[in-house]
């Protein structure tokens, strides 16, 4: 039935005629959306039928494009302009006082 089905859609998407679909692929396909759309892994991992988190773990190192907005999410944002700390009125009073 999958056969068919991606042989009907190939016709509208031919680069689907060089890709393998299979059951496997449809899971794989649906658990990495549900992990890219922010669904537990745990969740996953029981919606899978996994009883090892580990082996749902796989889904969560293959996604690079997850990789790359987490890392860009803890880039620091310089909002202001910093200035060199000898120019800090308030600091350079500080220190003065001690």
């Amino acid at each position: 039935m999958i056969e068919r089905y991606a042989a009907a859609v190939a016709t509208q998407l031919p680069s689907l005629k060089k890709k393998r679909v299979s059951p496997h692929t449809i899971r794989h396909t649906t658990a990495t959306h549900l992990l890219r759309a922010g669904v537990d892994i745990n969740t996953i991992r029981a919606w899978l039928g996994h009883v090892s988190l580990s082996t749902t773990m796989v889904y969560v190192e293959v996604d690079l494009e997850m990789k790359a907005k987490a890392l860009a999410s803890c880039e620091v944002k310089d909002t202001k302009p910093r200035c060199p700390w000898r120019e800090d009125k308030g600091l350079m009073d500080f220190l003065k006082s001690l």
